[in-house]
């Protein structure tokens, strides 16, 4: 069962947004289903759908909103439609057929118009949690997904926290709150499911400077 409760992204959404100070940078997220579904296109303009169980970005597709027009992408291939009903149909075709959860759209920070994340892991060594690695993930030009296995490229958290964020000192004070944030969830985590010992947390950052938690890997690459 715990490697099931490890696997599955809605619980683990579930333990974070039971801290209040965590829970701010955790984008809205919900259970796929229709009405769901288009209640979170009507406020937010943009969603991101993905499998409960996975990683590398398989399965995940950007749902939009805007003008009267309903659109997905899924990897390059966008699709629009004049109604919610021919959108949702269609959509469920291109789902990979697992249950997903929906989780609301992030105007993210970007280098040269792609888009940019950023992956902690950190790791349990002797007891004591110690920080791995703090990479940036730049997407493939015409995704918009950063993952590596889907031709993203990886920076230093550094370079692209500095060449994406332009005000003096931003980069520095981001890779603060994002150590800050991380320590927090990593006690969350260990008192939701023990016996983890390693964990690689995805951040995104806004275009105001806002760091959002949209996932956390409990087997991390």
């Amino acid at each position: 069962m715990a490697g099931r409760q490890f696997a599955n992204k809605w619980l683990k959404t579930e333990a974070l947004l039971s801290n209040a100070d965590v829970a701010g940078h955790i984008p809205q997220t919900r259970i796929y289903s229709s009405e769901a579904l288009r209640q979170m296109l009507m406020q937010h303009g943009m969603v991101v759908i993905k499998p409960l169980r996975g990683g590398g970005g398989y399965g995940v597709i950007k749902v939009t909103y805007s003008n009267g027009v309903f659109s997905y992408m899924y990897m390059s291939q966008q699709r629009s439609f004049p109604s919610y009903e021919a959108m949702f149909k269609s959509l469920n075709r291109a789902k990979v057929g697992r249950k997903y959860m929906i989780q609301q759209g992030i105007r993210l920070a970007k280098i040269a118009g792609r888009p940019i994340d950023y992956r902690v892991k950190v790791v349990k060594d002797n007891g004591t949690w110690v920080y791995r690695s703090m990479v940036g993930r730049l997407a493939r030009p015409g995704l918009f997904v950063t993952n590596l296995c889907k031709g993203g490229t990886q920076l230093t958290a550094r370079e692209g926290l500095g060449r994406s964020l332009h005000h003096k000192g931003a980069a520095k004070k981001k890779r603060q709150e994002m150590r800050n944030l991380t320590n927090k969830c990593i006690g969350i985590m260990e008192s939701s499911f023990p016996g983890i010992e390693q964990l690689g947390f995805d951040y995104g950052i806004d275009r105001h400077g806002k760091i959002w938690i949209f996932e956390v890997n409990t087997r991390p690459q």
